[in-house]
């Protein structure tokens, strides 16, 4: 019976399209004019026993097409079907996943799926990946994996392709609906483009509180503090709902991100007294760093003492930072640094590496060592850099010293090439930003060279294209040297560099900073 069938198939796309029909296009003729998955499962033994591999382009396209079938009325036979394509690519990952999530029983598997896909890392997902896998976590109400999928969308810049697909909705009241509106606030703020996300809040019919606080904070993020407090202001001035917690955590980080001492105590106060909001641990957090950082160390510390709950490790973090940067006494410092290790549930590398640079920036090498050692000693090792850029719609991800890259070759000889260019214009390199090298002098220099962000970027000026500005994303803060460093390459390369550290975002252009160096 099966070999009559075989035959009968066969017989069938021999006769389609005539003599000069290529056998894989008599195949697919067949294949649109299949209706059922009897006659499926035959065109596929038949492609199985003709060909050799699944590698062949023909032959993948024709698995493509089985498998897009097979989705649609069988996802069990899918999932075999797929399961015998050697190399499936980012379409074939798809289908299946979009099969996953429109059938009743398998929508599990979408997301298991998509994590596969990221575990293979051979193929990466794309704009058409994420709403079948968020479909599927709709329809599960799987909130913890749609909150991580959003995430991605923003990693891998994924950014504005939403934004367009909501515009091209049949329904032009979704787009303007002031929750996703807000979310593409928040989304457009996240990934850089402050410019496109006040766009969007300047077009909206309505706004709530939320669309506000999106936008009040998107500013504070981005250091452009007198644009959040005239958009808190113009909420005052235009809204009948009254500034939340929320609201003023973007205020104070306004403040906070360029200094402004003065403005900070006045928001705090009329925070409390004039809107009655209790001041949470993020408000004392904000109003902590704004004093520590501007220098203002003995008050930073007096409203720790009194703040009404326990400080945590963040805000002690904040304190040692600012102690590190405005030469506090190192005794004062060994004392903040006690009060984290006491604060947390186990030591983390970030402790030592700010009492690294402290001891650093006093000239105390020796103390640096003994870090050094206690560190080995107690198996903690310093969070690796890792920078993210994209080109192209492709994401790129560098560590410190990263030599996997295909490019990698390129991207070194692009860094020396940068380095010189550099030295012309008088670069020196800030020693104290490598602490835990124990080496003076060239080896110094070269761990500064391998900064993750400084690969990334020099990967970024061989292949962006010229006057689109280069985003790079980095999973630390940015140290002072790889600060300098990006003010001069982007007047020396005449580029605009946008990069999120994990404080807040740095616009580079024309040799400057939107941080003013703060």
């Amino acid at each position: 019976m099966a070999l009559a069938i075989s035959q009968t198939c066969t017989m069938a796309i021999d006769n389609i399209g005539g003599p000069s029909c290529s056998h894989q296009t008599r195949i697919l003729r067949l294949l649109q004019d299949c209706t059922d998955m009897s006659q499926l499962k035959q065109i596929h033994a038949h492609t199985l026993r003709t060909t050799s591999t699944t590698n062949n382009s023909h032959t993948l396209f024709i698995c493509s097409r089985i498998l897009h079938f097979s989705s649609m009325a069988d996802t069990a036979y899918a999932f075999r079907v797929f399961g015998q394509i050697e190399n499936p690519n980012s379409f074939m990952w798809n289908t299946l996943i979009r099969g996953c999530a429109r059938s009743d029983n398998h929508k599990n598997q979408a997301i298991q799926l998509y994590c596969k896909m990221l575990e293979g890392g051979v193929v990466n997902p794309d704009k058409y990946t994420y709403p079948f896998v968020l479909k599927a976590c709709a329809y599960l109400f799987a909130l913890s994996q749609g909150e991580q999928l959003h995430a991605h969308v923003v990693k891998f810049g994924l950014g504005m392709w939403i934004h367009s697909y909501l515009l091209r909705m049949p329904n032009p009241a979704i787009a303007s609906d002031v929750l996703v509106a807000s979310e593409l606030i928040n989304m457009y703020c996240k990934c850089g483009s402050l410019e496109i996300a006040q766009q969007v809040f300047d077009r909206m019919p309505n706004r709530d509180i939320t669309s506000w606080n999106s936008m009040i904070l998107g500013f504070a993020m981005h250091g452009q503090a007198k644009a959040a407090l005239e958009c808190f202001a113009r909420l005052i001035e235009t809204e009948v709902f009254k500034p939340d917690s929320i609201t003023f955590v973007g205020v104070l980080s306004a403040c906070n991100h360029t200094g402004i001492v003065s403005e900070g105590r006045k928001y705090f106060e009329l925070m409390v007294k004039k809107y009655k909001i209790q001041p949470q641990l993020e408000h004392y957090g904000c109003l902590v760093d704004l004093f520590a950082r501007a220098g203002f160390i003995d008050e930073a510390l007096n409203l720790v003492r009194n703040m009404p709950m326990k400080p945590d490790a963040v805000i002690w973090r904040s304190l040692l930072n600012a102690c590190g940067k405005q030469r506090a006494s190192v005794e004062l410092s060994e004392e903040v640094a006690r009060q984290i290790l006491e604060s947390e549930d186990a030591a983390s590398s970030g402790v030592y590496v700010l009492m690294s640079s402290v001891y650093a920036s006093a000239s105390r090498w020796d103390d640096v060592g003994l870090l050094r050692k206690l560190m080995t000693k107690e198996g903690i090792s310093k969070e690796p850099g890792c920078s993210i850029i994209e080109v192209d719609g492709i994401t790129h991800e560098f560590f410190a010293g990263d030599s996997s890259h295909p490019e990698c070759e390129e991207i070194y000889k692009f860094l020396n090439v940068i380095k010189e260019r550099l030295q012309l214009m008088g670069y020196s390199p800030d020693y104290s930003q490598a602490p835990l090298v124990n080496e003076e002098g060239d080896t110094k220099e070269h761990s500064l060279d391998l900064h993750s962000e400084r690969i990334a970027l020099a990967f970024g000026l061989l292949n962006s294209k010229p006057g689109i500005p280069i985003r790079i994303f980095k999973n630390l803060r940015v140290c002072n040297d790889c600060h300098n460093v990006f003010k001069l390459i982007s007047s020396a390369f005449n580029v605009d560099i946008i990069m999120r550290d994990r404080a807040r975002f740095h616009h580079f252009t024309h040799g400057s900073c939107s941080c003013m160096d703060y």
